[in-house]
């Protein structure tokens, strides 16, 4: 009932919230995305999206549509991988950024070495500049990370909204300097913090830095500050700063795939990132 071609499409759609972005990822033309988004709401006879010119939103019925594309693929790429009797082997340096400490990456992960058990799987977590700069040098095959407005490198996996976050408890006083709670260099978040402060002409001061989720959570749940963090991933204990705070937009950030490497083990762990990309947030 379902093709597998427009539910690829229909996944890269709800976790991009672009059609252009979606195309961008599939190498389709936009036309092509919105028909096969068409034909599936029409072989569902629910309209899975909103959207106008500006903006694209999952509906009710496109929330349930999430969670069953993404396991009519699995299925059907294990099907697949079955009766074609291929079987990966060999090693796939593998990074992640430290933003998917808390999700259920591990889970993607855990799948995948149980179906590809002849693959060397090495892990590596780090800020996500520091990512990007490790596969340039050839040290890794595969990254999960964010990337900076405007940059065209990699597979948008989603595009989330960047949000100030802290303490339910935490007052910040508007004649003081802002107290940031940042990842060390070459953090992309807290690039994009400080770049926003000072475009509205508001005073910073660091109050924590921490190469670890953790420790950044830590400080953020201690009251230290404020820390800058994608939407679609804050911590538990920690809630978005109110508007009455005064602190200045963030824009949005693309969380993408990139790699050396088309074939083999890294395009298998890059195809199920992408089908299981509703399950990182």
């Amino acid at each position: 009932m379902y093709d597998p071609g427009q539910l690829r499409t229909f996944l890269a759609v709800a976790q991009t919230l672009s059609f252009t972005q979606a195309a961008r990822r599939l190498g389709l033309r936009q036309s092509t995305v919105s028909q096969h988004v068409r034909r599936l709401e029409d072989a569902t006879g629910r309209t899975l999206f909103t959207r106008d010119t500006h903006s694209v939103e999952l509906t009710e019925d496109g929330e349930a549509m999430l969670g069953f594309a993404r396991r009519i693929l699995e299925v059907h790429e294990q099907a697949t991988s079955f009766f074609t009797g291929t079987r990966l082997r060999g090693r796939l340096r593998f990074g992640a950024s430290e933003d998917f400490v808390l999700t259920r990456l591990p889970e993607i992960l855990e799948a995948f070495r149980v179906e590809h058990p002849e693959v060397d799987l090495e892990l590596t977590v780090e800020l996500s500049g520091t990512l990007h700069e490790q596969l340039d040098a050839g040290r890794l095959d595969l990254v999960l990370a964010k990337r900076r407005p405007q940059d065209p490198r990699g597979t948008p996996v989603w595009r989330d909204r960047l949000v100030w976050i802290g303490s339910e408890r935490l007052r910040l006083d508007p004649e003081r300097p802002v107290p940031l709670i940042v990842y060390p260099p070459p953090g992309i978040s807290r690039a994009l913090a400080m770049e926003a402060l000072e475009r509205h002409g508001r005073a910073w001061r660091i109050a924590c830095t921490s190469g670890s989720l953790n420790g950044l959570v830590a400080a953020a749940r201690a009251g230290l500050g404020v820390m800058a963090h994608s939407r679609g991933l804050v911590p538990p204990g920690l809630v978005r700063a109110p508007e009455r705070a005064g602190l200045p937009e963030l824009g949005e950030v693309d969380f993408v795939l990139r790699g050396t490497k088309e074939e083999g083990p890294a395009r298998a762990l890059g195809a199920a990132i992408l089908a299981g990309g509703d399950r990182l947030r």
